[in-house]
């Protein structure tokens, strides 16, 4: 702009012209510094997309990029109304926005990346990361020319400290909503979700109220209409109380930004998914039952009374889905396969949660992965006790779980999400693990469970440890796998045997474990102990060299790690 001002005239300047721009240059001279130092502040924090493309190389051991195995997700259509497959093609197309809305968050703009990687493999690596970071190898980068992840993601600038946004003043910067961004002067400002995603947003709201015309089953219509209106708006709590209300429909979303995983700053930030989803009716009428006993699990958990206090929802909902589609942070790296929500602390207490079972991509995981991996580790004698039945519980639990405990501290501190910061995640999946385990074992006491035995669950959950744990320290779920592999570890709820290289579950140590594991992480939640849980990470969050040595076995025996999936419309044959 000041070149073209005063450098590209080539008419003569009058006596009254130059006195006029006399008398404006002092003005001109701090527009032109405002200019250079917002021009500053924009290379300062500058994003990793921005640095030269043109010399990206990647080093990656070729082995990496095998990680992944694919999956088609699919459903019995057969059992999918006329009207069904009509709306699931919008849902599906929701979803893939929900993808771009993630890659802005996680790492900028998805092409300039995907056109600076020449190598197809590595690409797709890149496609199932959401950037340049493996997620399951602690977000190391695998590409040469790119250092860290930003810790913030592309939630906060990149020159930001913790300390500045500690002391910055703003009333909008813990909201689960809002980017933190630099204004012209290097300011720190907020931008709601709303505003700084607008015309995406607008695409996804045109589909769900498309979705909502079709729909007969005027519930969902309801909450289609809402979860709209909710993304314009960055308030979600209605649409949440009309999705918790849902009782009878065949098909179901869950579509915003909800978790905070990737924001390991501080852990305000949500981040965009989306889940299309089937209900499998027939397993959803098996797990009604549960539900009414969580109040009753509550008063037993094995701590100190003011760490059990908060009441339990009254309308707590265990259903079972196929998946069928996947979209942002839910589909970034490891895949879930359960989903335990809405996660505010008021709406769990007063309305209930929805624990929902992603059956189809739980059995591929334990087909492909969990049985593999007991072929290896488990001692021969105990892999009878690896059954799907064990693995879908103790996932079910662990959601179930989730809502036990405290959500907030008793010490006055605020939620225990606000005390314990980026600690917050990962503690809880240690909640929920721990606790759903503790779960299964007074079920199977008080007879409410009878297939199997209480041992089928205590085995395949240290053979899920060995899975989780593989998805690296910067998973919230992986932090959580090594603090309960070292705490067993450390209480003999497990043994090695040097000769075979294959762990045996103790089970009364196992038992012993599980209660005393239980009654600390609970206090700490209660109490907001936020150092006590960084050193806790710190002391137990670590993979020791045996154990490092035997998850090497698994790589070397060609056991994926995770799976990858083949979805959408063509898949599904609509």
């Amino acid at each position: 702009m000041f070149r073209h001002a005063f450098f590209c005239s080539k008419h003569s300047i009058s006596s009254l012209q130059m006195k006029t721009i006399k008398h404006l240059l002092p003005a001109l001279l701090v527009l032109a510094i405002f200019a250079l130092s917002a021009c500053s502040n924009n290379e300062q924090t500058e994003n990793p997309e921005k640095k030269s493309q043109a010399t990206w190389t990647s080093s990656i051991d070729p082995a990496r990029l095998e990680i992944y195995t694919p999956v088609k997700l699919t459903t019995d259509l057969s059992k999918l109304s006329e009207e069904d497959k009509q709306i699931l093609p919008l849902l599906i197309e929701a979803g893939k926005i929900m993808n771009e809305l993630f890659w802005m968050e996680s790492w900028g703009n998805k092409q300039a990346l995907m056109d600076s990687i020449k190598d197809p493999k590595i690409k797709a690596f890149a496609e199932v990361n959401y950037g340049p970071w493996d997620r399951l190898n602690n977000n190391a980068s695998f590409i040469d020319q790119l250092g860290e992840k930003p810790a913030g993601a592309q939630f906060y600038p990149a020159d930001m400290t913790k300390e500045e946004f500690e002391n910055w003043n703003n009333a909008h910067k813990k909201s689960l909503y809002t980017l933190v961004k630099r204004d012209s002067l290097g300011r720190l400002k907020h931008e709601y979700y709303h505003k700084a995603f607008r015309p995406q947003l607008l695409k996804v709201t045109e589909l769900l109220y498309e979705a909502a015309k079709i729909t007969s089953d005027k519930n969902f219509k309801y909450y289609l209409e809402l979860r709209a209106k909710a993304l314009l708006k960055d308030a979600y709590n209605a649409s949440d109380i009309a999705w918790l209300a849902l009782e009878d429909n065949t098909l179901d979303i869950i579509i915003g930004p909800i978790e905070n995983y990737e924001d390991q700053l501080f852990g305000y930030k949500a981040a965009h998914e989306c889940y299309v989803l089937v209900k499998d009716l027939e397993w959803s009428e098996r797990l009604k039952r549960y539900k009414d006993l969580l109040p009753e699990l509550q008063k037993e958990l094995p701590c100190d009374e003011k760490y059990k206090q908060d009441p339990i929802g009254s309308n707590a909902q265990l259903n079972a889905y196929d998946v069928v589609y996947y979209a942002g942070d839910c589909n970034a790296g490891s895949k879930t396969i359960a989903v335990n929500l809405p996660n505010d602390e008021q709406i769990q207490q007063q309305y209930g949660t929805r624990r929902s079972q992603l059956k189809n991509a739980m059995r591929a995981k334990f087909d492909k992965i969990l049985m593999p991996i007991a072929g290896v580790l488990i001692a021969e004698e105990q892999q009878k006790h690896i059954t799907f039945d064990a693995f879908f519980a103790n996932t079910m639990f662990h959601e179930v779980a989730h809502g036990l405990g405290v959500k907030n501290t008793v010490n006055g501190q605020g939620t225990v999400r606000e005390a314990l910061q980026e600690q917050a995640s990962a503690l809880e999946e240690g909640k929920a693990d721990i606790l759903g385990l503790w779960m299964v074992t007074q079920l199977f006491e008080k007879g409410e469970i009878q297939d199997g035995e209480v041992m089928d669950n205590y085995v395949t959950f240290l053979a899920g440890i060995f899975r989780s744990v593989r998805f690296g320290a910067s998973s919230a779920h992986g932090k959580a796998n090594m603090l309960r592999f070292n705490y067993f570890k450390e209480q003999g709820a497990f043994e090695y045997n040097t000769t075979t290289e294959q762990y045996s579950v103790n089970f009364d140590k196992m038992q012993e474990a599980v209660n005393s594991l239980s009654a600390l992480i609970l206090q700490l939640q209660g109490e907001g102990d936020y150092e006590a849980v960084v050193n806790l990470m710190n002391e137990k969050g670590q993979i020791d060299s045996r154990l490092q040595a035997d998850l090497d076995k698994l790589s070397a025996a060609g056991i994926p790690v995770d799976i990858v999936f083949e979805q959408g419309v063509e898949t599904l044959g609509l």
